[in-house]
């Protein structure tokens, strides 16, 4: 039976092998192996063969590193817009920018319109680098920015990051590329909490709120862009944050199914991903961490990676409580920027409900949160 879904969201692992060794990868069990064309055509077959035609498809390559394997990229590419073209759909890709040639910036140049090319930059030269493997030089910035100008940047907070977040998210908005769609604390069994980091982050979080009430034309960074109001409404906020499982599947390199791209053989044993495959992923309540959400004013604007979940504790609903701390504090300076905003009436929340709602959230994240974090303030 046809998924009737509006949008769906299948990647394609055409390589485990990445040209980069970052520093926070959470892929430790890399390989030289590949996704054949044969297996790349029987993959588009079935997700073709298993949406109906008024659904929105948004074909993934990953990896690794997927520009590696830029002729099957291409030769994919060509076989689904030569087969399927009643469908509603397009490709995408998030790469590290470094192994781009000329013969390449050519092909999706003029295949823009229907294939997206996402970058992955950490901040200016030294963070990037850091983070990177000295690929910065490696990278033509304005290649992407050109090509897609609202497509934004992926960025990833490493130890060596926290302290100079503020500067990095500056130097991405001076870029005037997009918004800074993904600003994401790295992943695996990593202590975020830790009192040291705590303290290295808090000016950095008040100088950005500083920042974007300079420059009320910005749109804020995702850490910062959250709807305070959701915290509102808890009782009723039951859903998965992802569509894992569901919307959202990857087909690794031998064409195997699995529910999202942080589940591969790079990153699981074969015992594990046996065992997660068993999933009922439709049962949302699998997903749901009760204790969180029964006992934490900020869980709707938390966010859960299930990965990450898995990884630590070896189960998707308990949470990686590693992050709590962070997520608290990040809060307290989410409420205090939409604060000085609603006050000045800059950026204004038209919505009388909404505007109600956030302005309680905001008092009430202060009364909840303020004394933890008094002794670093």
């Amino acid at each position: 039976m046809k998924q009737n879904t509006r949008r769906f969201f299948p990647s394609l692992c055409v390589a485990h092998k990445c040209n980069l060794s970052c520093v926070y990868c959470y892929q430790k069990h890399k390989s030289d192996k590949k996704m054949s064309l044969d297996t790349g055509k029987n993959v588009i077959d079935w997700i073709f063969n298993n949406v109906t035609t008024e659904t929105d498809i948004e074909i993934s390559f990953i990896g690794g590193e997927p520009l590696l394997e830029f002729e099957l990229i291409k030769d994919i590419y060509n076989y689904t817009i030569t087969k399927y073209v009643k469908n509603n759909y397009i490709f995408y890709a998030t790469t590290n920018g470094a192994i781009i040639t000329d013969e390449m910036k050519k092909w999706f140049t003029e295949n823009k319109e229907r294939f997206t090319l996402g970058l992955s930059l950490d901040g200016d030269k030294e963070t990037h680098n850091f983070n990177r493997s000295n690929s910065f030089d490696d990278i033509d910035i304005m290649f992407f920015k050109k090509n897609w100008p609202e497509q934004g940047i992926k960025m990833t907070l490493s130890e060596y990051s926290l302290a100079n977040f503020a500067h990095d998210i500056k130097y991405l908005h001076s870029l005037d590329y997009g918004d800074i769609r993904g600003v994401n604390l790295s992943e695996g069994d990593f202590d975020w909490d830790n009192e040291k980091y705590i303290e290295i982050l808090i000016p950095q979080l008040k100088e950005l709120v500083d920042f974007y009430l300079k420059n009320p034309g910005l749109k804020v960074n995702q850490m910062f862009d959250k709807r305070l109001d959701f915290c509102e409404m808890q009782n009723d906020w039951n859903q998965k944050w992802c569509g894992m499982g569901e919307g959202t599947v990857l087909f690794d390199v031998d064409g195997k199914k699995y529910p999202c791209a942080f589940f591969t053989p790079m990153t699981f044993s074969c015992v594990e991903l046996e065992k997660i495959l068993e999933t009922d992923f439709k049962n949302n309540n699998i997903f749901l961490d009760e204790n969180c959400k029964n006992n934490c004013y900020i869980y709707p604007i938390c966010p859960s990676c299930y990965g990450s979940n898995y990884i630590v504790n070896k189960n998707f609903n308990i949470r990686n409580k590693s992050k709590c701390k962070i997520q608290k504090l990040t809060s307290l300076f989410i409420a205090d920027l939409q604060a000085k905003k609603i006050s000045s009436n800059n950026g204004m929340i038209k919505d009388e409900n909404i505007l109600y709602h956030t302005i309680e959230a905001i008092k009430k994240i202060r009364e909840l949160y303020l004394d933890e974090f008094k002794k670093y303030l």
